[in-house]
């Protein structure tokens, strides 16, 4: 597994990282199979969200990581109607419970609302004071966003962002804002939220030719290493789940 320093964290971070998005629809036993073995093979960047499930892929998170929080960079997000100075600092101290850990690597708005940026970064400072959160970042943040963000006290580690072979909008202004400031991106649903790949170009050189497994696997495996490599300070974030048969963290068979 390649690590790379994760923006102002200080951290070195698995390069691909687990995401837990519908972790909860699946099989509880096999979600949090996939997660540890996942942090077996090194892939110690685990995101999670107040939203997924509505908690529920917070409590499999904490399920996975028990005794193994060290190993972990532990990354949660805050809902934008929960974003205001007090709703933040409340929001984080429910994640931390469902997790059962005493503090979260890195703590994101999950996207711009009606909450005054100034509020929630205010709330992110507080959080850092008072060791609940190591860092923080945002999420669907475009260039403007991204200007406002850093205008305010504190600095921004991340800005996850969707990205794939087949949605590179993030290249014209977000990636060169966030590589020039040393702010590392996060890109979700590398596989395109299960429409990718696809026959269509631009990703036709990604595409399985037939639909046995095997194809599909090498189908996913050329769309990471594409998203990966694109530079150092992108992290392709699949979501963990699990088989009955065997452990597949979405594209990367283990």
């Amino acid at each position: 597994m390649r690590y790379h320093r994760f923006g102002s964290t200080g951290r070195d971070v698995a390069v691909i990282g687990q995401g837990t998005w519908y972790i909860e629809d699946g099989d509880r036993r096999a979600a949090v199979a996939a997660l540890r073995r996942g942090l077996d093979l090194g892939m110690n960047h685990i995101d999670t969200a107040e939203m997924y499930g509505d908690g529920a892929a917070e409590r499999i998170v904490g399920e996975a990581i028990a005794r193994r929080r060290d190993e972990v960079f532990l990354v949660s997000k805050v809902l934008p109607h929960n974003a205001s100075r007090a709703g933040t600092i409340a929001a984080c101290e429910r994640s931390l419970a469902r997790i059962a850990t005493d503090r979260l690597d890195c703590y994101l708005l999950h996207w711009r609302g009606a909450h005054p940026l100034a509020e929630t970064i205010a709330a992110f400072d507080e959080l850092q004071r008072s060791g609940k959160i190591r860092a923080w970042g945002v999420s669907n943040f475009d260039d403007d966003d991204l200007d406002e963000a850093v205008a305010g006290p504190g600095r921004m580690a991340c800005d996850q962002v969707l990205y794939h072979v087949q949605e590179r909008d993030i290249e014209h202004a977000v990636i060169p804002w966030c590589e020039a400031r040393g702010v590392a991106v996060t890109a979700y649903s590398p596989f395109g939220h299960d429409a990718f790949p696809a026959r269509a170009a631009p990703a036709a050189a990604f595409s399985p030719t037939s639909r046995k497994p095997g194809t599909q696997r090498r189908a996913r495996s050329r769309s990471l290493s594409w998203c990966a490599g694109r530079a150092c300070s992108r992290y392709p974030r699949p979501r963990a789940w699990g088989t009955s048969r065997r452990t597949r963290l979405r594209g990367i068979w283990c």
